[in-house]
């Protein structure tokens, strides 16, 4: 449970917290259970801070320092973390719809389980982070850098992904259904028994990427780069391929 003298001085503001941590700069913040709704915590000090389970439903923490805190099974609904620092953070069963992560570092980050239903990920740092099982449907990530990260059995069905950088991600078994993937790069990317039907792959960059087993059914690969690409067992009715390159590809 939270520590009430430490919820009451972030109660205060982000600067009175940070006066209050530079006091104590050794010690670990429980904020754990804590009610902290709608506050305005913008640029603080919360490096590995515990708020697990604590309600921060459209709370402000754009540009705050949370390296390394704990928050799973919190609930941050609509939050903004716009630019916050998140690296190796933990987001187990946390609640993420909607919240604004624009430009956050999310690097090593864990959120396996997660709901991101709707969530802004555009501009993102994401490299090795843990989505598996998150459900991210309609979620954004335009540009974002998920390189080696992953997504396997995540629910991507029509999430934005357009410009991003998703060299050996771990999609398998994960649904993408009518998903975005323009223009994205997918170098050696997994999609073992994955569910793309009617996603888009226009221009994707997937020399190396595993298909086996998987569901294309209806997708646009049109003028991809699918050299040496595996669509082994794949299902590819209907898929559209043309103007594709395929050289050194093992088809169905």
């Amino acid at each position: 449970m939270a520590v009430m003298t430490q919820v009451m001085t972030l109660q205060r503001g982000a600067i009175a917290w940070s006066n209050w941590r530079s006091r104590y700069p050794t010690l670990q913040p429980d904020l754990s259970d804590a009610a902290l709704s709608g506050l305005d915590l913008q640029s603080a000090d919360l490096r590995g801070v515990d708020f697990c389970r604590a309600n921060l439903t459209e709370a402000i923490l754009n540009q705050s320092d949370l390296s390394g805190s704990k928050f799973n099974k919190a609930h941050l609904h609509q939050a903004k973390l716009i630019g916050a620092k998140l690296r190796q953070a933990e987001f187990i069963d946390a609640n993420l719809v909607e919240v604004d992560f624009r430009a956050a570092d999310l690097t090593e980050a864990n959120l396996i389980g997660s709901d991101l239903k709707g969530a802004n990920l555009s501009d993102t740092d994401l490299i090795r982070a843990n989505l598996i099982g998150t459900e991210l449907r309609g979620a954004r990530l335009k540009q974002a850098d998920l390189m080696q990260a992953e997504l396997c059995r995540a629910d991507l069905s029509n999430a934005i992904l357009l410009g991003a950088n998703l060299a050996d991600v771990n999609f398998a078994g994960a649904n993408l259904f009518e998903a975005e993937l323009s223009g994205t790069h997918l170098y050696r990317a997994n999609f073992r028994q994955a569910k793309l039907v009617r996603s888009h792959l226009i221009g994707a960059y997937l020399f190396g990427a595993d298909f086996t087993d998987a569901d294309l059914s209806g997708a646009d690969l049109s003028w991809a780069n699918l050299s040496k690409a595996n669509f082994a067992g794949a299902n590819l009715t209907h898929t559209n391929l043309r103007g594709a390159i395929l050289t050194g590809a093992i088809l169905p």
